[in-house]
């Protein structure tokens, strides 16, 4: 079995896919629970059932064997295929909406920052004087290196 976690079917490139794609050999039933688990796009789901039926391997959707040699199964394969891509765009467009009206409330600003302005200041201070390596400083205030780095930049172009 081959499962992606944390990722969409809206890309191409996930791991699991790729896996289990590779794994298909002739003969073989590819099993995908919903074909919006396969692809979110009706191109890159014919292009997958493609690929599949080039190396003769069937794709099973949700109990049921997809046949592209069968007129009414290709197109029962589009339809699912369309509604899966409607789908993924209708998500995309309340996300951008719901972030609009967050934003004009004032309620999206992003990321809350790991230091308060005085720790981000005492972290400055800590490393203009030399005593301590970025290691210990990010160790010392519980951050990255990295939230050194642009603590100490940020610092300099103010």
């Amino acid at each position: 079995m081959h499962v992606d976690h944390g990722l969409s079917g809206t890309t191409r490139a996930r791991p699991g896919l790729r896996e289990a794609l590779a794994a298909c050999r002739a003969g073989d039933v590819l099993v995908v629970t919903k074909l919006d688990r396969l692809a979110r796009s009706l191109r890159d789901a014919t292009d997958i059932a493609d690929e599949l039926t080039k190396k003769g391997v069937a794709l099973n959707l949700g109990g049921a064997v997809y046949d592209p040699t069968d007129p009414v199964g290709r197109l029962l394969f589009n339809v699912l295929g369309m509604v899966a891509e409607f789908e993924a765009d209708l998500i995309r467009a309340r996300t951008r909406e719901g972030m609009a009206i967050a934003k004009a409330a004032g309620k999206l600003r992003g990321r809350k920052p790991k230091l308060t302005p005085s720790q981000e200041k005492h972290l400055v201070q800590l490393h203009r004087t030399g005593a301590h390596t970025t290691s210990e400083i990010a160790e010392l205030f519980g951050v990255a290196r990295s939230t050194v780095y642009r603590a100490i930049q940020r610092a300099e172009t103010s």
